[in-house]
């Protein structure tokens, strides 16, 4: 089992969003330091590090610029050893396919997928020096079963399945694993923009009938970022109330 290195810093993008923010406060309980990243509400941002202070620093990230996502990481190396990244930043562009303008498919793609590609290029670098690290993606049970209307959502979200089983075979032997969570649905701002309709779909495709909480799935990103799972790599975790059954 590897050891947390000293001043563990975790990285979390789209930290002010429920999920983001759930983990932020888990893995701040866990004894990360977390920097808090945002892409526009400097505000949500703002009040999360100071109800975890000391332990948060806010950080503006939007994942599809890349001077950002460097200027990130290299302030996250100031706070200590990049321990941890949480890939959560994203953005729904849901319609039908051939509603569905190539310009809203290529903004999907960038904000969900290219961006989690430049973020962990950037803190694949201290985590190969410090031969330890833990990447998590966060996928969508969208990924595994398909959703009408959100092919482009389903896409980048399957994209990140395919990063993440192929990176971490890239860096199986350095210490770093890789692995995904899966949500099912979660009420929070974003999935606000679904019809009322399609929301209902999805809870009732969960056997268990009901929303996932937030913090259902920032526990177990959190455990996929935590020393004991140092012999998780490749998987691809849904927490969605037995959707994916």
């Amino acid at each position: 089992m590897s050891a947390t290195p000293e001043r563990p810093v975790a990285i979390v993008s789209g930290a002010t969003g429920a999920i983001g923010a759930a983990t932020s406060r888990t893995l701040v309980a866990d004894g990360h330091h977390v920097m808090i990243g945002y892409r526009s509400d400097a505000d949500a941002a703002a009040r999360l590090t100071t109800e975890l202070a000391p332990h948060a620093t806010a950080v503006a990230l939007d994942v599809t610029d890349a001077d950002q996502v460097d200027a990130a990481v290299a302030r996250a190396q100031e706070l200590g050893t990049v321990a941890a990244l949480v890939n959560n930043a994203g953005m729904t562009g849901d319609d039908l396919l051939l509603r569905l303008e190539p310009e809203r498919f290529d903004r999907t793609i960038e904000a969900n997928l290219r961006g989690a590609y430049l973020l962990t290029r950037a803190a694949l670098r201290p985590m190969l020096r410090a031969r330890y690290g833990r990447i998590v993606m966060v996928s969508s049970i969208v990924a595994l079963r398909g959703n009408a209307g959100q092919v482009a959502y389903a896409a980048a979200k399957a994209g990140l399945i395919g990063m993440t089983r192929s990176l971490a075979r890239e860096v199986a032997r350095k210490g770093i694993t890789v692995n995904a969570v899966a949500p099912g649905f979660v009420a929070s701002a974003m999935t606000a923009e679904l019809s009322e309709e399609a929301r209902a779909a999805l809870v009732a495709a969960a056997p268990m009938g009901r929303a996932v909480l937030a913090e259902e799935v920032a526990h177990a990103i959190a455990h996929l970022a935590s020393p004991g799972a140092s012999a998780i790599t490749g998987v691809v975790l849904p927490v969605d109330a037995g959707a994916a059954i």
